[in-house]
């Protein structure tokens, strides 16, 4: 199932604060993507409402297993873009903005066999017993 990129984007955030800071507020994730409060708080409604996101009585955010599902693929789709076009010779500030472009239109078909292809093809591989 295809996601919006706003959705998408927002719920890779929750993922990565989560992995930095003991709870993720919605306060947090204003500051992280220099949004308002208000439009963060209409988001986190939405994604309740998609069930991608659970929200403590004290407003503590948390993925459910969908949520971390869609965040986690986000999160793969960004690093392996990122780090492919940084292996390519791209400035790494410039490969982080393209992989953050490039998440979110790439389907998970041609995901996997770039992923693949890339695995199959990258220098630590070659030579390698077993590939």
């Amino acid at each position: 199932m295809r996601h919006n990129r706003s959705s998408e984007d927002y719920l890779e955030t929750i993922l990565l604060l989560s992995q930095k800071l003991p709870v993720v507020r919605s306060v947090d994730i204003a500051a992280e993507l220099n949004f308002s409060k208000p439009s963060v708080s209409v988001a986190m409604k939405h994604l309740r409402e998609k069930e991608c996101i659970e929200v403590s009585p004290s407003g503590f955010i948390t993925l459910t297993g969908k949520g971390m599902q869609i965040a986690s693929s986000v999160y793969e789709k960004h690093q392996v873009l990122s780090d492919w076009l940084v292996s390519l010779g791209v400035d790494p500030t410039i490969a982080a903005e393209d992989a953050c472009e490039m998440e979110h239109q790439i389907s998970d078909e041609s995901f996997q066999a770039m992923k693949k292809y890339i695995k199959d093809h990258s220098p630590s591989q070659e030579g390698a017993v077993g590939k």
